[in-house]
């Protein structure tokens, strides 16, 4: 049987490196392309390892490196449009872009060229482009599956009955690191005490977004383009236990959820096997052994982030790469230490309501409202940082 060939963006975090043990698990599936940011060493050693025929790496200074310690005959791709030339280079069976922020925009595009699968971890290429991602999908015949948790889940659910007889669908939150702190403890939380997720091992930008809550405000959005809601028909609870991932509410009244232990093997295992699902061998759900199941609505500081997401759809345009972009700079700040974890929040919330209207929404736009919104963020933390001084 012909291997699914997958193309890996991404390889070396997190989601790379439990899809790259999906595939070590699964004869049925290989990985013919590698993309990473700059860790060349990890990169070289899953490209021998997994035998790829091309590998790609942002960082031009490490291509002498990597060179090294890549087989003979391995192509390599550089510099700033690398996971481009890599998808259309290989062309893969299924794209699985797991990097994170606007870098995976060109690469999803050239993947719908190039007529791949997309398996989608990065939500922040439909949050910025979801207005043209879709539509570029739907003509190509191009099949989009979800790789977060939550949207898996709703992709699962949804197969219970047809889209026009969805009411609402409910993503579940676990709160984050700072879920259970005082307002006045959020507001100063260290960097090391935002990324102490209780529940999820994931990546340093996407936890400090748990953290916020600015998560649940992408995945709002993401939800708006994958399955076709209005912002009314998404809805956002706090799930501490992180076991019931989302659920969908028919016309009907029955509600359809999705179980399972906080494991991001499950749904890039199903996104890379889809439409069957895959054989894996993991321990039961033992509910008896959890005891209960929770479920809160938002606190009023946990709403403020969410609400940024059905303001995006609301206004709709550019919005959605304005608010990805402001949030990216701004954790980047914060994780620098230039601004605190509570000013995260607000100063996204403040470039979002100023975003300028766009006549059309193109390629061209996104990418100038993205590069708008990154100046806006520099100038705001310079502008605290010479209060401070």
């Amino acid at each position: 049987m012909k291997s699914r060939r997958i193309a890996i963006l991404g390889s070396t975090g997190s989601i790379g490196r439990q899809a790259l043990e999906v595939i070590s698990g699964d004869p049925a599936l290989s990985a013919c392309a590698l993309a990473a940011k700059g860790n060349w060493r990890l990169l070289a050693e899953q490209a021998r390892k997994h035998r790829a025929q091309a590998v790609a790496i942002a960082d031009v200074d490490a291509f002498d490196d990597l060179k090294k310690s890549l087989p003979p005959g391995t192509d390599i791709c550089t510099g700033q449009d690398a996971m481009t030339h890599l998808v259309r280079l290989t062309r893969p069976d299924v794209l699985l872009s797991g990097v994170v922020g606007t870098a995976g925009l060109r690469p999803t595009l050239a993947g719908i060229e190039c007529g791949s699968t997309l398996a989608i971890a990065n939500k922040e290429t439909l949050v910025m482009a979801g207005a043209i991602v879709m539509p570029a999908a739907r003509r190509a015949g191009v099949t989009v599956l979800p790789v977060d948790s939550e949207h898996s889940a709703i992709f699962q659910c949804l197969s219970a009955g047809r889209r026009e007889e969805v009411r609402r669908v409910v993503i579940t939150a676990s709160g984050g690191a700072l879920r259970d702190c005082s307002d006045e403890q959020i507001a100063h939380a260290t960097v090391k005490e935002a990324l102490n997720h209780p529940t999820w091992r994931m990546g340093r930008k996407i936890t400090i977004d748990s953290a916020t809550l600015v998560n649940k405000a992408l995945e709002v959005v993401e939800a708006h383009w994958l399955f076709g809601l209005t912002a009314e028909q998404i809805q956002v609870v706090v799930h501490p236990e992180s076991i019931v991932h989302s659920f969908v509410e028919f016309c009907d009244g029955s509600v359809i959820a999705q179980l399972a232990r906080p494991d991001m093997g499950l749904p890039i295992a199903y996104a890379l096997r889809y439409p069957q699902r895959p054989d894996r061998q993991v321990a039961l759900l033992d509910l008896p052994a959890v005891g209960k199941l929770t479920f809160k609505a938002l606190p009023p500081r946990f709403g403020r982030a969410v609400n940024l997401g059905y303001e995006v759809i609301r206004r709709g345009g550019t919005a959605g790469a304005v608010l990805n972009a402001a949030n990216e700079a701004a954790v980047e700040a914060f994780l620098a230490g230039r601004i605190s974890f509570g000013q995260v929040v607000g100063m996204v919330e403040d470039i979002l309501n100023r975003t300028p209207a766009a006549e059309e929404v193109t390629l061209e736009s996104l990418l100038a409202a993205d590069a708008w919104a990154r100046i806006q963020v520099r100038q705001a933390v310079e502008q605290q940082e010479g209060i401070r001084q």
